[in-house]
């Protein structure tokens, strides 16, 4: 399983992110909209705001976003220093409860570096 834990989360997350915008509901499509947006070059830089992305969903406790940020942070070629320097802000802001969340992002990044 460990080997295709990229491949199995980016099939579930594509078929599953079709089926919703394939429902054609409104509120769904600008939602999905407004994060593709957010999340372009600014004044920030889409590095920033992607470890900023990664950050929020450790301490909000979202495995499936932070798998998601902590791929965008590989394709945009952070290294791992920089990926768990920000992850360490997150666990001090977010407590002890995200140690299990840290745990799983260290596995994907391992996943990630071993593609």
């Amino acid at each position: 399983m460990k080997e295709n834990l990229v491949e199995d989360f980016n099939a579930y997350r594509e078929k599953m992110n079709k089926k919703m915008l394939d429902d054609n509901n409104k509120i769904i499509k600008r939602i999905f909209n407004l994060d593709t947006n957010a999340y372009m070059e600014g004044v920030l830089p889409k590095k920033t705001k992607e470890l900023l992305g990664l950050g929020n969903s450790l301490v909000l406790r979202c495995d499936d976003c932070v798998r998601y940020h902590l791929e965008e942070c590989h394709k945009l070629g952070l290294t791992k220093e920089e990926v768990v320097e920000g992850m360490s802000i997150s666990l001090l802001i977010g407590g002890t409860i995200v140690i299990p969340h840290l745990r799983r992002a260290f596995e994907y990044w391992e996943a990630l570096e071993a593609k």
